[in-house]
């Protein structure tokens, strides 16, 4: 077990920030790219899968403020250029802005795989997001026992960010202050992704748009889209889903070209221009989210309506030929504060 002191805790934790903030551009170009008149359920199943994503980051910047850290996301680190690997993981799993279709999913099937029964915790290196998490459990539970819950917990807790802007989802935002509200933040963080502990595909939530039904994780509700059908009370990891059918219209995708790059248009160009204003939006909702969570949790509310911009930036460029058969897309790319517009 490498996590043996508190530095290595907060270091472990900022790379879970950094983890769950590098699914957010796939799960975004693969959102926008579908068209929500025609394919609503598709719309919904990875919107919400996001939405998890966004309280998954929220939950790792408050574990890492809890144990007295300071929780960065306005740097290059977060935007290296897309293709790119998954951030401390399996360096065999690369991550790509591509449109929603059978590349993404199989991209985002392996991403949120649930761990083999009994595998071993992975604090660096990790075949799977599961594995990577078990090791911080293990690092919070060794330092508790070895300095105290208190030395351990030693962060401002008005550092910790609880708002209801989540509330609309099955997730929950945990504030986090001793072993056991870290635990179930952590809980919430993997099971949300890749099941329960049991090995169910149920994430121990109730569906918030449909209350007949228990929320999915994230690999069963990816897997159900490829399937094109749901899983219903009493389905199982074994048995797949068996509940009403699940429509995908892939005609109705707008052909983003795969991984988008600014240097791939001229300066001054209509593309080019309109994904520097993507980028530097972006960017302001990377520096509002940082403000958030080091002291001013208010301003997660300034960050979520920022993303309502980026939306309709990232909609506007799927709709622009990029020549031939292929669209824009946005290209994720970091613009230093020195040089963002107003």
């Amino acid at each position: 077990m490498r996590i043996e002191t508190l530095d290595d805790l907060r270091k472990h934790l900022q790379w879970a920030i950094e983890l769950e903030h590098a699914t957010l551009p796939p799960y975004l170009c693969a959102l926008y790219s579908l068209d929500p008149s025609r394919n609503p359920e598709a719309v919904q199943v990875v919107g919400s899968v996001f939405v998890e994503e966004m309280i998954h980051l929220a939950l790792a910047a408050n574990l890492l403020n809890a144990v007295g850290g300071h929780p960065r996301l306005d740097t290059p680190e977060m935007l290296p250029g897309y293709p790119r690997l998954l951030p401390h993981g399996d360096r065999s799993l690369e991550l790509s802005l591509v449109p929603f279709g059978a590349e993404a999913l199989e991209m985002f099937l392996r991403l949120e795989r649930p761990a083999p029964p009994g595998a071993p915790a992975e604090d660096d290196s990790y075949e799977t997001i599961g594995q990577f998490y078990s090791a911080i459990e293990q690092g919070v539970r060794h330092l508790c026992a070895a300095l105290g819950e208190r030395a351990v917990f030693c962060g401002d807790p008005a550092r910790q960010v609880t708002a209801g802007l989540f509330q609309h989802s099955g997730g929950r935002l945990i504030a986090v202050s001793d072993l056991s509200s870290a635990m179930a933040a952590l809980e919430e963080i993997v099971e949300q992704g890749e099941g329960t502990a049991r090995g169910e595909v149920w994430d121990g939530d109730q569906d918030i748009l449909h209350p007949d039904r228990d929320e999915v994780a994230h690999y069963y509700r990816l897997l159900e889209l490829k399937l094109g059908r749901r899983y219903r009370r009493g389905d199982t990891s074994q048995s797949g889903p068996t509940g009403e059918a699940l429509s995908v219209d892939l005609g109705g995708v707008y052909p983003m070209r795969p991984n988008p790059r600014l240097a791939d248009h001229d300066p001054g160009s209509p593309i080019r221009a309109a994904q520097e204003d993507f980028n530097h939006t972006y960017c302001a909702v990377l520096n509002l989210l940082e403000q958030a969570f080091n002291g001013n949790p208010g301003m997660l509310g300034v960050a979520t309506g920022t993303m309502y911009a980026l939306k309709a930036r990232a909609q506007g460029l799927n709709q622009m030929s990029d020549g031939g058969s292929t669209t824009a897309g946005p290209t994720f790319e970091y613009v230093p504060p020195e040089l963002r517009r107003p």
